[in-house]
């Protein structure tokens, strides 16, 4: 399967994240502010085990198959000199997806002067996932001999991962491939099955009834994508490709 958030997970994600927030920061109201106006070892590690909680909520949120999760947060600029803050609360910024290189807030929610600063923080995903064996051209077919499984970083790319063969196989690469790279989305697109001009069947079907033509098919046919057909009777009609002689008319 792949990852991709609907609204419905980003706002559970989002409820995660505020519970989340909000019980950190009161139980570390009575910690100050680190020496010269920086942040202090105590906040770092609150910080590290704020992120590594929502993280762990993100996931449950979005991602029913379970990953070994790393976070890794980074130190703030050493030329910084903030004011004295008796709390600092940690948040993730608007439009932040806790996942590959990212970043989190810490805001100082007390104090004389209220600031806000970011951190960089790289979040790891590791779990099983197809990888490609060997080396495949740019517009290579995959087969079931093309890959196999290893465990990758899901986060180390943007682009979903392909979990499941059924996913890839029979899927054209969009450039060259090597040898354990993780099968993701982006690198792959469906292959076309047949040309405009070619004979296919068209399958329509509706509430409690399917009907199997002959038709022209007016453009190529990729799968899963709109084709237009001339029926028999002249009639041009769209549907979806189901395999490499159908065509699906939903009625």
């Amino acid at each position: 399967m792949t990852i991709a958030p609907t609204k419905r997970a980003a706002a559970r994600l989002t409820a995660l994240v505020c519970s989340l927030g909000l019980g950190v920061s009161a139980a570390a109201q009575t910690q100050p502010s680190g020496p010269a106006g920086g942040l202090s070892a105590e906040w770092m590690a609150a910080a590290q085990g704020w992120v590594e909680q929502a993280v762990v909520a993100a996931q449950s949120a979005q991602q029913p198959n379970p990953l070994r999760l790393e976070t890794v947060l980074g130190e703030p600029d050493g030329r910084l000199r903030l004011a004295p803050c008796a709390r600092v609360e940690p948040f993730v910024p608007p439009g932040t997806r806790l996942w590959g290189k990212t970043r989190l807030g810490l805001r100082c929610a007390e104090g004389v002067s209220r600031w806000s600063i970011f951190l960089p923080l790289t979040v790891k995903a590791f779990g099983p996932a197809w990888v490609v064996r060997g080396e495949l051209a740019a517009g290579a077919v995959l087969n079931a001999g093309d890959a196999m499984q290893a465990e990758v970083d899901w986060a180390q790319e943007p682009s979903p991962i392909l979990a499941t063969p059924a996913q890839w196989l029979g899927q054209v690469a969009v450039r060259t491939l090597g040898t354990g790279q993780a099968l993701r989305q982006a690198l792959l697109r469906p292959a076309q099955v047949f040309q405009a001009g070619s004979q296919v069947r068209v399958l329509a079907q509706g509430a409690g009834f399917q009907v199997v033509s002959d038709g022209l098919a007016l453009s190529a046919g990729v799968i899963g994508q709109p084709a237009r057909v001339r029926m028999d009777n002249g009639r041009v009609m769209s549907g979806l490709v189901s395999d490499h002689k159908t065509v699906q008319l939903d009625l």
